[in-house]
C-alpha cells in the first residue's frame, strides 16, 4: 500500500504527464529522511522537470510543506530512464563531442544571461538607494 507521500507525488505527477500509467514512486528511508524516487515515461521527463527545473522545484516545495505537516524530511529524485526502462547513464564522450552550432548556442545563451545579470545588478543597485 502506498503511503500518503507517495500518493501525493503520484497525484501531482500523473496530472502533468501524457502517460500517467507509467508513473511510479519508490520510497526509501535513510539517515537523511525519506527519499522518493520518481520514475516516469522517458517522453514525460521534460514535463516533470519543466523549464529550468521549475516544475520539479515546485513539486519539491510542496513535498517540503507535506514534510512539515508529517514531521519528516523528504527528498525527491527524478530517475531518468531509457526506452527499455533501465536507468540512463550519460557518457562522457557525448559531452566532449561538441559541434560548432552548439558552441554558437552556448555563446548566445551566455550573452542572454549576462544581460539578465546586468539588469538584475542595476535593479539591486536601485534598491540599495531606498531608505527603508
Amino acid at each position: 500500500m502506498a503511503t500518503i507521500d507517495q500518493q501525493f507525488v503520484e497525484y501531482i505527477v500523473k496530472t502533468l504527464v501524457n502517460n500517467p500509467d507509467k508513473v511510479a514512486v519508490e520510497r526509501k528511508i535513510d539517515e537523511k529522511g525519506v527519499l522518493l524516487s520518481l520514475t516516469v515515461d522517458p517522453e514525460d521527463v521534460g514535463r516533470v522537470i519543466g523549464k529550468r527545473g521549475v516544475t520539479a522545484q515546485a513539486i519539491r516545495v510542496l513535498l517540503r510543506a507535506l514534510g512539515t505537516k508529517q514531521d519528516a524530511r523528504y527528498n525527491l529524485k527524478i530517475v531518468n530512464t531509457d526506452e527499455e526502462g533501465a536507468p540512463r547513464v550519460e557518457k562522457t564522450e557525448a559531452v566532449e563531442d561538441v559541434t560548432e552550432g552548439a558552441e554558437v548556442e552556448e555563446v548566445e545563451e551566455s550573452e542572454d544571461s549576462s544581460e539578465l545579470a546586468e539588469k538584475t545588478r542595476a535593479e539591486l543597485a536601485d534598491l540599495d538607494d531606498l531608505d527603508i
